[in-house]
């Protein structure tokens, strides 16, 4: 199956069990401490649930002669006791929680940043990062307390019912009945509540794409006064988030409204029957008090009970997200650390018949692709834009898998390739040259972090960085601001194709990588490049034929073919195609740089 056919672009709900899965599969690691919090909660809940015990054998002294002393005694170690507990328990539940969420991000940072490249292309980078930020943040309270909670408040509530039972079953079948009753409507609000929470997770996501699209075309959108029209882009999705986040709120004060409802409706029903059957002497006044205080202790189990199904469907929402992210398909780099195979000595490359497109639905973009580069030297790719040339650096780099033929450096397939070993082989310039936030030396030494100082400084000359080293106030240590705003275009293509030489690697893919720079600045790299190609294999793609015009091979690509291979004058000569690039670039050109054209 082609790898940006691995999933669908609607994910199916997770079943229960699925959802329960994977929320163990969270807090399977803390497990021990989930159970330290659970027996601190169940030891706080047994001291609460004394408490009406203890009332009740104070009221029966009361009108005896027997001193109340040890019994208030016994009253105030059981609130100081069982308060002390459960603030342990708590500690520890959220200690637990938080350390849910730091590995939760962990795991989905790994992942999410080993994606294919498919399927990132596939997924919007905002959405992305929300399920890392606000997503794994809802886990802290589904995958601990919620679980404690629906432990301990079963259990709490399973032992208040009995002792209520022992005490009296005729109060009990009355509190049991209004409860049923509109614990039956609770029931019902908790998928509403689900729904809700989903919306609104999802409409989260969406502030993040929109943002991270504002924010990462900031220039454009300030140049075309459209200010307002991308704030209002992104007010809508807040008020999506608001709306749906009110729409939960409101069936969460639905479900908690109906628990004070049922106690007091309880209350009243049981001091009503109660009253009556100890005006007729059936049970005594203390019974009745001891009753009417585990009616009220009844309402923090049924509250914890609640709660957890409340966040069990919020938390639910949030794991299906993280799921689905989780699903996505990744790469295997294979060992890490390994150098390249064969270090020192130039690559070979062969493409063989190769076929590609990058999804089943959409037409290819190779049509039986087929060249051969033998080492050292070299080779441009030309072509009209739409011909496939960046296509080969990514199928090359296993970006992208190929949907027929083969792709073999030094013979050897690069589908049986570690892609650790791969691309420490190989050197990449994309074409809009990124440069990440940070200082220029952190992002020279991006792929070798542990270049040194003379490689460094080497490399500055020869991608003629060292003028605006020189230049910048802090020297290497400046920071370029986020994607190198403090640089001009043609210093990013420079700081990108200085990042490439220093890796010192086999295989140089250089895709329009003199694009930006002047004509002095570019036929100095020119020159770079000839001297690199003495050693290493340079393939470049490039649309200005004075960069490629001295290349011992150009490829001409047109509609996904190769439609002839050969050197600038052979390829002048014969092929029209080329023919009629170089002559309307000549034409278009100043007649110093048309000079150095011909060269």
């Amino acid at each position: 199956m082609p790898a940006d056919d691995v999933r669908s672009d609607t994910t199916p709900a997770l079943t229960a069990g699925e959802t329960w899965r994977a929320l163990y599969g969270h807090f399977r690691p803390h497990r021990w401490a989930v159970v330290l919090g659970a027996l601190c909660a169940l030891a706080g809940a047994a001291a609460g649930l004394a408490q009406p015990l203890a009332a009740k054998s104070l009221v029966d002294r009361l009108g005896g002669s027997d001193s109340i002393s040890g019994v208030l005694i016994l009253l105030t170690a059981l609130v100081l006791v069982g308060t002390a507990i459960e603030a342990v328990g708590a500690y520890v539940l959220d200690r637990t929680a938080e350390s849910v969420v730091l590995a939760a991000r962990r795991t989905l940072i790994g992942r999410l940043l080993r994606l294919r490249l498919p399927e990132v292309e596939r997924t919007q980078p905002g959405d992305l990062m929300s399920r890392v930020t606000s997503d794994t943040t809802l886990l802290k309270a589904v995958t601990t307390r919620s679980v404690v909670a629906a432990i301990s408040g079963g259990v709490t509530f399973l032992a208040t019912i009995v002792l209520m039972g022992l005490m009296d079953p005729v109060l009990l079948g009355v509190t049991l009945g209004v409860i049923l009753l509109i614990g039956g409507a609770v029931a019902l609000v908790m998928p509403q509540i689900s729904k809700a929470a989903k919306k609104s997770q999802e409409a989260v996501g969406e502030i993040s794409t929109v943002l991270e699209r504002a924010f990462g075309a900031f220039r454009t959108i300030k140049a075309s006064g459209a200010e307002a029209r991308e704030a209002a882009v992104v007010d809508r999705a807040a008020t999506r988030a608001w709306k749906y986040g009110v729409r939960s709120s409101k069936w969460e004060a639905v479900a908690f409204t109906s628990i004070g409802l049922s106690v007091q409706v309880s209350f009243l029903a049981v001091l009503g029957v109660g009253g009556a059957r100890v005006a007729s002497g059936e049970i005594p006044v203390s019974t009745l008090v001891a009753f009417l205080l585990f009616l009220f202790y009844l309402i923090e189990p049924v509250t914890s009970l609640v709660d957890a199904a409340t966040q069990y469907q919020v938390g639910a929402a949030a794991i299906a997200r993280i799921v689905e992210a989780e699903r996505l398909a990744t790469e295997d780099p294979g060992p890490a650390g390994g150098a390249p195979a064969a270090a020192g000595r130039a690559a070979a490359v062969e493409f063989d018949d190769v076929r590609f497109r990058y999804r089943a639905e959409l037409p290819y973009v190779h049509h039986g692709v087929s060249f051969t580069v033998p080492g050292a030297g070299m080779t441009a790719f030309v072509g009209p834009s739409g011909a496939g040339k960046t296509t080969v650096f990514g199928l090359i780099e296993r970006f992208y898998e190929t949907s027929g033929g083969r792709i073999l450096i030094d013979g050897r397939d690069i589908r049986e390739w570690p892609l650790a070993e791969l691309r420490a082989s190989i050197g990449y310039v994309e074409q809009d040259a990124p440069v990440l936030s940070g200082t220029l030396r952190e992002n020279l030494v991006f792929a070798a972090p542990d270049a040194a100082d003379d490689a460094i400084r080497d490399v500055l000359v020869r991608a003629r960085l060292d003028g605006l080293v020189d230049r910048l106030p802090d020297g290497l240590d400046t920071v370029v601001g986020h994607r190198g705003s403090k640089l001009s275009g043609g210093e990013r293509q420079r700081v990108a194709i200085a990042r490439a030489l220093l890796r010192r690697p086999r295989l140089l893919l250089l895709d329009e990588a003199t694009s930006q720079l002047d004509a002095v600045n570019e036929m100095a790299l020119r020159d770079v490049v000839a001297e690199v190609a003495r050693d290493v294999t340079v393939l470049v793609v490039a649309h200005r034929l004075s960069t490629v015009t001295l290349a011992d091979r150009i490829v001409v690509m047109d509609a996904g073919r190769v439609r002839a291979v050969g050197t600038h004058a052979e390829l002048v000569a014969r092929d029209p195609l080329y023919g009629e690039l170089a002559a309307t670039q000549f034409l278009a050109s100043a007649p110093g740089e048309a000079a150095g054209a011909r060269i």
